[in-house]
């Protein structure tokens, strides 16, 4: 059964993917930059799993955005 996340984090995740893309990066590159598996960033780019504040501003630092970019 998966989650309904709200529309705002739906836009979240698609940002998400959007800047990981921009820069150039695979999930498994992304993945070791976090020492996560490839898996923990494809869940949250599909919305199966929850980021935190902490978690975002690590990947808004791989991704060289301002935090902000994500949660406007």
């Amino acid at each position: 059964m998966s989650k309904k996340y709200l529309p705002k984090y739906q836009k979240l995740t698609a940002k998400l993917l959007s800047a990981r893309l921009e820069a150039g990066l695979t999930q498994v590159e992304v993945g070791k930059k976090l020492k996560k598996p490839q898996v923990y960033l494809s869940k949250i780019e599909r919305g199966e799993r929850g980021v935190d504040v902490v978690e975002l501003a690590e990947l808004a630092k791989i991704y060289n955005k301002d935090i902000n970019y994500f949660v406007k």
